[in-house]
């Protein structure tokens, strides 16, 4: 398939992209605005492959993706472009609404022109996958419950409003317009090349610098983790294999707490890069005041794109981390430069 990607520069837009390019005949196409979060060296392994091309451009320039859809022939759509961190979305809602809202907006627009312009089978295979998150479904209790694709909306921060936001929008594109789409909802993302603002790579690169380990509140919120080579084999199923109309839940069945997460990663440190006092990371830890409206709980039933599309998590919790650490202990050429030249220097050093 001919495949455009938005978004492919951030951290499962990337994972993606490698996925789709090294492991399949695809030809994937690129197409990211190179934001903050967006960074090309997350790709280098693609760069003068044949099946692979990249496009500096924003989903927003309606011209600009309707030219590239039609002089690449592309196939089908994996929408992974937005803005997606909470305390980001709390201190400046906007460009959360202009990107995650905005943004799919005029790509379902761009989309929708492009294939109405399409002919038979062409036009018969199209599709447009919409990746989003589990945060749209807001929070369940500690003591149970699981989000399914019938969970109720109720999302708690600007970020997962403006998600679920674009969510209504691609199903109302798909109900009104006939357009055909795929919709997928995620649970916590972690891996490799992943953002330094992020819990896991922060905690490990702090750790490593000597700095604290900020954990909000008592870190008791609970996340479901999934390793993101895992979610973009799941991304390719439901894409190539999944039903019009029809979204479908991804998990990692790994729940954690925020604490023991930050316990397993220091803990693995300890024996993969000790301290020079011999103390354990853990000492770093520090409990800062928790986020405002931070959800309890996020847990996904996965059952459907198990069931449907014969899709489960090659990675546990444990072995996931591992290889992250290892990978981050490997790799300072990526995150050094991140470190150093922090954007606009905000988050780095919170969760």
């Amino acid at each position: 398939m001919k495949i455009l990607v938005t978004g492919g520069a951030g951290f499962i837009g990337s994972a993606v992209c490698r996925h789709l390019v090294l492991n399949s005949a695809d030809y994937v196409v690129n197409v990211d605005k190179l934001t903050y979060a967006g960074n090309s060296q997350s790709l280098v392994s693609l760069n003068g492959l044949p099946n692979y091309k990249f496009y500096q451009a924003d989903i927003c320039d309606e011209e600009k993706i309707l030219e590239i859809l039609s002089s690449e022939g592309i196939e089908a759509i994996m929408h992974l472009a937005a803005e997606s961190h909470v305390d980001r979305s709390i201190d400046g809602p906007e460009v959360f609404i202009q990107t995650n809202v905005v943004g799919t907006l005029r790509l379902l627009n761009t989309a929708l022109r492009y294939w109405r312009s399409l002919t038979g089978e062409k036009k018969q295979a199209f599709r447009f996958h919409h990746i989003s998150t589990d945060e749209v479904f807001g929070d369940l209790p500690f003591d149970g419950g699981l989000f399914t694709e019938e969970t109720p909306y109720d999302p708690s921060s600007p970020y997962s409003a403006s998600k679920a936001s674009s969510d209504h929008l691609v199903r109302a594109w798909n109900r009104t317009f006939g357009l055909p789409v795929v919709m997928s909802n995620c649970s916590n993302n972690y891996g490799v090349f992943h953002f330094p603002e992020k819990l896991i790579p922060l905690v490990i690169l702090n750790a490593l610098a000597e700095k604290p380990l900020p954990v909000y509140g008592a870190g008791a919120n609970v996340r479901d983790w999934l390793f993101v080579e895992d979610h973009a084999r799941a991304l390719e199923l439901v894409l190539k294999r999944g039903k019009d109309g029809e979204s479908y839940n991804i998990g990692g069945n790994s729940e954690r707490t925020n604490l023991n997460v930050v316990n397993t990663i220091c803990e693995i440190l300890d024996l993969r890069q000790p301290r020079s006092n011999g103390a354990s990371y853990k000492e770093l830890i520090t409990f800062v005041t928790d986020r405002p409206g931070h959800d309890r709980r996020y847990a996904i039933d996965a059952t459907k794109i198990h069931r449907e599309l014969g899709w489960s998590p090659e990675e546990t919790f444990e072995s996931g981390i591992t290889k992250t650490i290892d990978w981050y202990l490997g790799n300072d050429w990526w995150w050094r430069p991140l470190r150093e030249n922090t954007y606009d220097g905000k988050r780095l050093g919170q969760i």
